[in-house]
């Protein structure tokens, strides 16, 4: 039986044509690099002891109507495609990433419900969310302000495309998959439960306001320094920590010193502190917090 896997996941082809046969009368999914896109946009695909092409309308789900465009085929060229073998002619397979994709949609996919831990793969990023593959290909969508609890200006401060993470699925609006991220990473006391008062730590500054700087100490906390001359989001800085208040949710702290940010440093890999399962609600607010802030999340039959 497949399962369903991100793109570059599944890393499963067969060997030789007895193989590529049995795939093909098995309706296996597999997996090799496109290293062509041609001119009609067909997707070549390099299976070692043979060649494999895709077809334009079999190189994704909505192609055929314009729901998907062609940028997601002409994408895949240097990186990992699903297929499924439809027929092999000398040195030549006819495949399908369309066919993988519609069985991953019917068996995997439609099934998920909201609060639904999955695996996802960043594919890429925009200002307002990330990208990501939830299997065979078919890309999600995970907010800008659902990445993380601490704020960010851009995704990248958070993901790197290609790097595989968790989600929770969010809201399922006629099958089309929303995704969250920050109810994975923990609650305010659980990330604040790394921190004592009169430490100093590192942190990153994520926003300059009127009445203070927001530093970042962990994906899913943030403290409130005094404003400093010479500060600038996105720079590391040392921080002393003068006071924690559970019930207020609120981190006091101090700048001790500020450095430039490495725009070449790769955002740190996320701690996940829920990683499979389902969630029916999530709840940041410490218990002794007149201020709620949680997620439900529906449930659709």
């Amino acid at each position: 039986m497949n399962k369903y896997f991100p793109e570059g996941e599944l890393g499963r082809c067969p060997a030789d044509i007895a193989e590529a046969e049995e795939y093909m009368n098995n309706g296996i999914i597999a997996e090799a690099v496109c290293y062509l896109c041609t001119g009609e946009h067909d997707l070549m695909v390099d299976m070692g002891f043979m060649k494999g092409r895709i077809p334009r309308r079999e190189g994704a789900l909505g192609i055929d109507d314009g729901t998907t465009r062609d940028i997601a085929l002409i994408s895949r060229v240097n990186k990992p495609v699903s297929f499924i073998i439809t027929g092999i002619d000398g040195d030549t397979a006819s495949l399908s990433r369309k066919l993988a994709q519609r069985e991953c949609m019917v068996n995997y996919i439609s099934k998920l419900k909201c609060g639904d831990i999955i695996d996802a793969k960043v594919t890429h990023m925009e200002q307002f969310g990330a990208f990501v593959d939830i299997g065979c290909g078919i890309p999600s969508l995970i907010p800008i302000d659902l990445i993380s609890v601490s704020r960010i200006s851009h995704p990248s401060d958070r993901f790197t495309v290609g790097q595989n993470i968790k989600a929770v699925v969010k809201t399922i609006d006629d099958g089309k998959i929303t995704l969250s991220h920050k109810e994975l990473l923990g609650t305010w006391m659980q990330n604040a439960e790394h921190f004592g008062i009169g430490e100093t730590v590192t942190g990153i500054v994520r926003s300059i306001e009127s009445y203070g700087i927001f530093v970042e100490l962990r994906p899913n906390l943030a403290g409130l320094a005094e404003l400093k001359p010479d500060i600038q989001v996105g720079s590391k800085v040392s921080v002393y920590i003068k006071a924690m208040i559970p019930d207020k949710m609120k981190i006091k702290l101090i700048i001790v010193d500020a450095f430039a940010g490495d725009k070449t440093e790769k955002p740190a890999e996320p701690e996940y502190y829920i990683t499979s399962g389902s969630l029916e609600s999530w709840r940041y607010s410490t218990d002794c917090s007149d201020k709620v802030i949680m997620t439900d999340f529906c449930r659709h039959p």
